[in-house]
């Protein structure tokens, strides 16, 4: 199953002004893009381009690091452009997130400064991560292209730290970034989505 750069379900201008069309289009058009390009070339050499990007990223974990680099962002990206959307953020969750955000993680304004933190905190590139494992959400952080796939738990929502994401907006102020994205971007009804399927 061969690597493809998805469309960006919104148009370039949608985020704006959280996130704008220069970010958008370096981000997408160029980044994304390579890792498809070079992962679909490392996929091939590894006789793996069959497989799932799921099952890629698994097997490439801790045995073919340039694989995994590519595999692993594929995968981050495909759902990172569907954990934005215009409007989102804020407040008003889904009963069922709400419900579970308040039992295993305290209640959405800590979920937020958790989250916040995570991201704000990891040191270099990688990700801040809101998961499933063992049934139970939980809040991470993962460098480079790693993501909870690898240490057994199902990522429901994903935020990109790498400068790319965010410097030409926000410079050096990744923070802002953060409170920009969980305030105002993120899709919860995708969020819900990959909840149920992580829940089933």
């Amino acid at each position: 199953m061969a690597f493809e750069l998805p469309n960006l379900p919104y148009d370039y201008d949608a985020l704006v002004p959280y996130m704008s069309r220069e970010t958008l289009e370096y981000h997408h058009d160029k980044h994304h893009l390579a890792y498809v390009t070079n992962g679909n070339k490392l996929a091939e050499e590894a006789g793996l381009s069959d497989l799932s990007v799921e099952e890629i990223v698994k097997k490439s974990y801790g045995t073919n690091q340039p694989l995994f680099n590519n595999a692993g962002q594929h995968y981050n990206h495909i759902h990172f452009w569907k954990w934005m959307k215009k409007g989102g953020g804020g407040t008003s969750l889904p009963g069922k997130l709400d419900a579970a955000i308040k039992s295993d993680l305290g209640g959405y304004d800590k979920f937020r400064a958790d989250f916040i933190a995570a991201g704000t905190g990891q040191f270099g590139s990688g990700w801040a991560w809101l998961s499933v494992k063992n049934g139970k959400l939980e809040i991470s952080k993962t460098p480079n292209g790693e993501n909870p796939l690898v240490h057994g738990a199902s990522p429901i929502l994903g935020v990109d730290v790498w400068e790319h994401s965010y410097y030409i907006d926000y410079r050096n102020a990744r923070p802002k970034y953060l409170e920009a994205f969980v305030d105002n971007l993120i899709n919860w009804d995708y969020v819900l989505e990959m909840y149920e399927a992580a829940t089933k």
